[in-house]
Order: structure tokens, then sequence, then C-alpha cells
């Protein structure tokens, strides 16, 4: 087994780096929260541009047919950058898709995905639920009823991945969402904003089975991994720069012990989730029977690294670190926002305990 990503992987991570790093980041981030916008629209337009929903969308619907390691370097660098734009929540719906479609739900449906001309977001939250638990919306009759928030980028989209009922646990409908009331949700995240949906007998299909949603669940774990990587890495070196800079009792505040150990604290821990991340993202692209356990150890092992580095950059920026002009804030947010994206860090930690039991089990 081969864990490292492919050469095409990393020479994408290169470039989107370069790319973000021109024209996303903190000052990106402050604009769109100032402004209260729903995306970076500009910014938008520019990675549609570059291709990125098309990544894993198949070449027979206008996309690139990458791999799952694609997808994972490009939510590490949007991660990383802050990026106001709705990449990650596209990407998942063009997931969804993948994975329980219908031949007729991928030809409409995927292209758009992949040309920008639709955005997708993932609506399964109701309230503090976690994604497994049976949902109060249902599908009946061709028509969608229930209400989701909090729904990551739900302003900004256009298409809706809803969970629904189903005889076997959550199951999802595809709902275009012109005419759909939503509202602006307040979270704590203020670069990517949440909404309420409100569907009332919506024009919905039937996308797959609960087993579908499942899958998509595992795969949504891996992608977000990823991505609170990438958040981690840039709280930490930003915090490292500052230990560099700041000077308190005559010396820099990076030559004092105690200081030197949270960051080495910080970068052991996001080492640690790396592995289980490259873990995850193997187990997806070779659609490995481990995927589960390998999901939702990096799940876990991300969100446990990102918490730790947003929360101690905010320490060791001092005083300074709680303000609104500085920068720790965004990286915080992230983490509140990630922790719940796709399921608590508790419910991901049970399904770790479930996956490895199910392993030991076949293995005595």
């Amino acid at each position: 087994m081969n864990f490292d990503l492919s050469d095409d992987a990393k020479t994408l991570k290169d470039a989107a780096r370069k790319f973000l790093d021109a024209r996303a980041g903190p000052q990106a981030a402050r604009r769109v929260m100032d402004a209260g916008l729903a995306q970076d629209a500009q910014l938008w337009a520019e990675i549609v541009e570059q291709g990125w929903p098309a990544a894993r969308v198949p070449e027979a619907h206008g996309g690139l047919g990458l791999g799952a390691d694609e997808a994972c370097v490009l939510a590490e660098e949007i991660g990383r950058s802050l990026a106001p734009v709705p990449l990650m929540s596209t990407l998942a719906a063009i997931e969804a898709i993948l994975i329980a479609g219908s031949a007729a739900q991928q030809a409409e449906w995927l292209p758009k995905l992949a040309a920008g001309e639709a955005i997708g977001c993932i609506a399964w939250a109701e309230g503090a639920r976690s994604p497994l638990q049976q949902p109060a919306a249902v599908l009946e009759g061709g028509k969608v009823s229930g209400e989701k928030s909090p729904v990551i980028d739900g302003l900004a989209a256009t298409l809706a991945i809803v969970t629904v009922a189903g005889p076997d646990g959550p199951a999802m409908a595809l709902v275009p969402l012109e005419g759909v009331s939503r509202a602006g949700q307040e979270t704590l995240d203020l670069v990517r904003p949440s909404a309420k949906l409100q569907f009332e007998s919506a024009p919905g299909e039937a996308l797959g089975t609960a087993a579908d949603w499942v899958k998509l669940t595992e795969r949504l774990a891996v992608l977000s991994a990823w991505e609170a990587l990438g958040t981690a890495d840039a709280a930490r070196d930003m915090t490292v720069a500052y230990a560099k800079e700041r000077v308190a009792f005559g010396q820099r505040i990076g030559r004092y012990q105690g200081v030197k150990h949270k960051l080495a604290d910080m970068y052991v821990k996001a080492e640690l989730a790396r592995a289980h991340a490259l873990h995850g993202c193997w187990a997806w692209e070779a659609d490995a029977p481990e995927l589960a356990q390998a999901a939702a150890a990096a799940r876990v092992a991300s969100l446990d690294a990102l918490k730790l580095t947003a929360e101690e950059a905010v320490q060791l920026h001092g005083g300074i670190g709680f303000t609104w002009e500085q920068d720790c804030q965004f990286y915080y947010r992230r983490n509140r926002l990630l922790a719940a994206s796709i399921g608590s860090r508790a419910h991901w930690a049970e399904r770790l305990v479930r996956a490895l039991e199910r392993r030991n089990r076949t293995a005595a």
C-alpha cells in the first residue's frame, strides 16, 4: 500500500496554493465578513475557471475525471486559505450524485455543477441531530417538506442534497432551491455563512438509499479532515511567525520553552492527523472496506488537531489574539464550523469504535 499522494495531486496542490495565496487569505475573508456577503463571487468565478468544481466529475459529463487525491488537496488548500467560496459544498453535492444519482440525474446536474452553473450544498442538519439519526424532513409524491438548519453555503447554493426520512434511516433527495424559502442562520463562522432552508412541498427527486448516505458521510469526513488540516497549518504558521517577532521581557517569545512546547504540540497533532487523512484518502480512492474506520479516524484526529491549534493560536497571541482586528478569529471560527459540518466529534468517535469492533470481530 502507498498512502502518499499521487504526483498529479501534488502538482495540483502547488498550483492551488499559489493561486489562493494571491487571491484569498485572511484579508479576503475579512472583506466578505465585513460586507456580510454569502461568498466572494469574483473569486468563485476564477475558481470555476480553474476547473476545480469539475475535478471529480467524469469526462463524459464535462469534468476532469480526477480522483480522491485531487479532491483532498483542493480541500486542504481551501482550508488553508479560508477562501470564502462554496467549493467544498459543491464538491460534496457532486460526490452525492456520483454515489447515488441515476444516469438521468448525473446527466442533468453534473455538467452544471462542473461548469459553475449550479452551486451545491448538503442540507442534513436539524438542530443538533447527528447525520445518521432519522430526519424529520420527508419526501412524498415528489415533494420535500421540512426544515434544515444550519446549512453551510445555503445562501449561495442553487441545489441541495437533502436528507429525508427513509425506511432504513436517512435517505437523500435532490432539490433545486429555486422558490425554496431561506434565511441567514447565525453561526460562529462569518466567512462561510449558513442558512435556514424551509421546504414546503418543494419539488425533489429521490437520490439513492440510506446506505448511499452513509457512504457519502464517510467521503465527506475525509474531505473535511483535509480542510481542517489546511486550516490548522495556516493557523500554526501564523502563530510561529508571530512568536519569532513578538518581544516580551527583552527577547522574542519563541525562545521561551513554554511557547516552544505549545508550537511543537500543534505540529505533532497535525502530523498524526495527516497520517489518518492520507489513510482515509487511500481508502476512498480504493473503495476499500476499511473506509468506515479510516474516515472516522481522520475526522476525529483532524478535529483534535484544529481545535488545539486554533485555541493555542489565540492564547499565544496574548491579549491581541482576542481582538476583532486580529486574524486568529478566522481560524477559531472555522474550527467551530468544521466541528459541526458533518456531525460532531463524539458522533465520529462512536463510529470509529464501532468500525474497530467490526474489524476485530472479522479478524477473530
